[in-house]
């Protein structure tokens, strides 16, 4: 047997876009859904509860993963709770497995999903050519995952600067708009290559 289905689990309606464009072009043989909250608060309130009901019914070759920003939480804690929430449903994860088994991937944004379009800057002049080429050469944003100040709210400035978005930067329209461009392969946030790397191992991964 081989994973057939992953259940996505997000924060909120911009991430499902953002996945539903990427792993509608590269996922090869799984098939998947995608569930958002409205909000990160919303996330961390339901999903022990929605972890619960998974492990009533969930077939042996689903998996789950869950997506949540770190924003300005501790990384570590916030994995941490993430964890203990799939234990406490009785749900082994890729960090706790059951004889190397597992069912949840838990993986975290740093900070929030706009670093992944920082990381393939390529992505976002293909979908809003206006925007400077030179701006992952600036310091403050060489690394896509160490922006400070908010990584939302420094994608909106650079953004709106080339004459987008200048009522306010719409994420779900954004995702839309680059998505089709990113290619993971070149993206240099390193929280991407680590949830995209957990992703294809679950394309086509064997399931004993």
């Amino acid at each position: 047997m081989i994973v057939e289905h992953i259940e996505f689990i997000v924060e909120e309606p911009s991430a499902k876009a953002f996945l539903d464009g990427l792993l509608g072009r590269l996922l090869s043989t799984v098939s998947y859904a995608i569930y958002p909250f409205q909000c990160k608060d919303e996330l961390l309130k339901r999903l022990p509860d929605r972890l619960r009901g998974y492990s009533t019914w969930l077939p042996a070759t689903f998996r789950i993963v869950v997506v949540v920003d770190r924003d300005d939480n501790d990384c570590e804690k916030l994995k941490a709770k993430l964890e203990q929430f799939a234990q406490n449903a009785g749900l082994a994860t890729r960090n706790r497995r059951d004889q190397n088994r597992f069912v949840v991937v838990n993986r975290i944004v740093i900070e929030e999903l706009e670093a992944w379009y920082f990381g393939d800057w390529q992505a976002v002049r293909a979908a809003y050519p206006r925007v400077p080429a030179t701006v992952p050469n600036k310091a403050q944003f060489r690394d896509p995952d160490g922006i400070k100040g908010g990584t939302w709210e420094a994608f909106e400035r650079v953004l709106q600067r080339a004459g987008y978005f200048k009522t306010g930067l719409r994420k779900i329209e954004a995702a839309r708009a680059i998505v089709p461009y990113l290619e993971p392969s070149r993206n240099r946030s390193q929280s991407f290559q680590i949830f995209w790397n957990a992703v294809l191992e679950l394309d086509a991964v064997p399931v004993d």
